[in-house]
């Protein structure tokens, strides 16, 4: 009996002992997993529903950490800023500095004295995140840097980036210069936003300048569905950044990760984020709301953006960012280029090249389909201008048919209304082109006189 007595006490205590070990793993599991996530000290994420402004993850999202790279977005929102201010084109030349030349990598390599266009320089921050082309920038745009960090500052600010500090335009080490997660998922949105248009460069995926190719830092693009920008970031003490913009099935999102041990692990996490939170956006509203929950300042409507089409030395027209993007949304897409902000930017352009036919699907998301004035004629058209009311397109194609009698003297005029993302345009074309080379070479005569056109098939 005793020694039964023994044997049942000698197996509970074995089973309490196995308890108690089990426990122990346990524990010691979570410490340790505590005491990664805090030996992590970098790390920092947040996921915005892009249209409610609602945040669907949080994780350390309002902690102060340095944004490397990530700061180029800012530096690019300046940009945007003074291109539709008028006070720069996309051809504008930014001379690069001695100071300039001499930043650490990811650099271009320019010598001082040389000169980048705008519409590269813009290209060359997106994709190879190019320290030399920011502070070109900056004192192209600012006079010097430390004059540009401050607008930078401001503009945060302004944008609700309270907790944002900029001391450079590149990202480089400087310990005054900090954001948070929250901040950078407010300037993801926002620039979206206000540059429409604009916001399409950062969904380029690789960039030749001078016969080198650089390849857009941010693997997401092209690997994950929906991904359409933004930008990478890393310098020791920050650790992998990215802010990662994704539409998907009427749903969009703006997620941010900060402090990724290496570019892998942040871009495995940010997928695990995508995945996760996407479907728990709303559905319905792929533009950037911005709502009080991100507390990001929505104006009444956008500032208008200097871009003209039609150009004649009488009837310049304006167009507001919506329809700028409206309009290359009305050209058939089969006949614009691939670079659809470079297109966009040449309208009405001395210097407007033809049209290659290729596709762009990326300046704007989603097209009505055209409801004709009158009856559709037949033969290749020759379009002019997308005007924001019939009796302006008329106008504009009675003008151009006046001082271009010899090109347009027999041709029919033709207007198309088209709605396009809640934006009503009416395409203004000339009609009865029997060929398409016909259609082409008018159009080249156009073009000669300063008037921009594209030749469009019969189904467009």
């Amino acid at each position: 009996m005793n020694t039964g007595r023994v044997s049942a006490n000698a197996g509970w205590a074995g089973w309490l002992a196995r308890v108690a070990a089990v426990v122990l793993i346990s524990t010691a599991a979570v410490a340790l997993s505590t005491q990664s996530g805090a030996a992590n000290s970098k790390y920092a994420a947040i996921v915005v529903d892009g249209s409610t402004g609602e945040t669907l993850f949080s994780r350390y999202a309002d902690e102060k950490r340095y944004p490397a790279s990530v700061t180029k977005i800012m530096t690019l929102y300046l940009v945007f800023e003074e291109l539709r201010a008028g006070r720069m084109t996309l051809d504008t030349p930014i001379p690069v500095s001695a100071f300039a030349a001499k930043q650490v990598p990811s650099k271009i390599g320019f010598k001082p004295g040389q000169t980048i266009r705008t519409r590269d320089a813009i290209r060359a921050l997106v994709t190879k995140s190019a320290n030399d082309v920011a502070v070109a920038i900056a004192e192209k745009i600012g006079g010097t840097e430390s004059a540009f960090a401050e607008r930078m500052t401001k503009t945060a600010h302004r944008l609700g980036m309270r907790s944002t500090v900029f001391r450079n335009a590149s990202g480089l080490p400087n310990r005054a210069q900090y954001t948070t997660a929250r901040d950078l998922a407010r300037l993801g949105l926002a620039v979206q936003r206000d540059f429409p248009v604009y916001y399409s460069y950062f969904n380029t995926r690789s960039f030749t300048y001078r016969g080198q190719s650089y390849r857009n830092h941010n693997r997401l693009l092209g690997k994950v569905n929906g991904v359409d920008g933004i930008k990478t970031g890393f310098i020791n003490d920050s650790g992998f950044n990215l802010v990662a913009s994704v539409k998907r099935d009427g749903r969009f999102i703006v997620a941010v990760v900060m402090g990724g041990r290496t570019g892998r692990t942040r871009d495995a996490h940010m997928t695990d984020l995508i995945e996760t939170y996407i479907p728990k956006a709303k559905r319905g509203n792929n533009g950037p709301a911005l709502m009080a929950a991100i507390d990001v300042p929505v104006p009444s409507s956008r500032p208008e953006m200097p871009v003209y089409v039609a150009e004649t030395p009488d009837t310049p027209q304006r167009l507001t960012p919506e329809l700028i993007a409206a309009y290359a949304a009305s050209v058939n897409a089969a006949e614009l280029a691939d670079d659809p902000i470079e297109q966009v930017a040449s309208i009405g352009s001395a210097d407007s090249v033809e049209l290659s036919e290729r596709t762009t699907a990326s300046v704007i998301e989603t097209q009505a389909a055209p409801e004709p004035t009158a009856a559709t004629p037949s033969g290749w058209h020759v379009q002019i201008a997308a005007a924001e009311s019939e009796s302006n397109a008329r106008s504009l194609l009675l003008d151009a048919q006046r001082k271009n009698g010899n090109i347009l003297g027999d041709r029919q005029i033709y207007t198309e209304r088209v709605n396009v993302n809640g934006t009503t345009l009416y395409r203004a074309r000339f009609t009865g082109f029997s060929t398409k080379s016909e259609a082409w070479d008018a159009c080249t005569q156009l073009k000669k006189r300063k008037v921009s056109c594209w030749a469009l098939n019969p189904s467009s």
